[in-house]
């Protein structure tokens, strides 16, 4: 039997009104979940747009106004990719405590960080709020100024200093560094947590 049925083209919903309207914050949570569409917020700083929002929201991925055509075009595919790979994760407990991943385990609440042996792993404040950026983000790909401004490293750092954390925290998680599994760097798009998580 053929199938006729007209195939489906996915779209990202593209919202830059989450700043200047947050009561739209509580409508797109229920469009979004559940559905398996995903979601690219974008806004501009002269209205106070957090890329934060993404992580409360749990869209696929933020971008602060303005932005090159070129590096939104690869954060849209880079989102499509992950939807045609199975890849875009169902909503999760918005604050779990636990965190696991290739035998790592994080915990929220004490911030302790174990590997795969069980044994603890020293991480700075920066080191820290950057993993857990990544951790509620697994598998998407993240913009340096995303990853400044979610760990507030942007108070303290230059843009181009989020590459030096990265680089850190991949000594720490990465048997070989110079050739990273868990973190990779994404062209133009920033980085990607290229691993499953778990969150308990």
């Amino acid at each position: 039997m053929t199938d006729t049925r007209t195939p489906v083209e996915y779209r990202p919903p593209l919202d830059d009104a989450m700043a200047r309207f947050p009561a739209r914050r509580d409508t797109v949570r229920p469009q979004i979940r559940g559905t398996g569409v995903p979601v690219v917020v974008t806004g501009h700083r002269r209205d106070g747009v957090d890329p934060r929002i993404g992580l409360e929201l749990r869209v696929d991925d933020s971008l602060v106004r303005p932005v090159e055509l070129h590096e939104l075009l690869a954060r849209v595919h880079a989102v499509l990719r992950q939807l045609d790979a199975g890849l875009t994760a169902p909503p999760s407990d918005p604050k779990p405590r636990y965190f696991r991943f290739c035998g790592w385990q994080l915990d929220s609440r004490t911030r302790r960080l174990t590997d795969p042996t069980g044994a603890p792993v020293a991480l700075t404040k920066g080191e820290y709020a950057l993993l857990v950026v990544f951790l509620n983000a697994p598998q998407r790909p993240l913009s340096r100024e995303y990853l400044l401004q979610a760990t507030h490293l942007h108070e303290s750092v230059s843009d181009r200093s989020i590459d030096v954390q990265v680089l850190r925290l991949r000594r720490k998680l990465e048997p070989r560094p110079g050739a990273p599994r868990i973190i990779r760097t994404e062209r133009s798009a920033g980085y990607l947590f290229d691993v499953p998580v778990q969150q308990i």
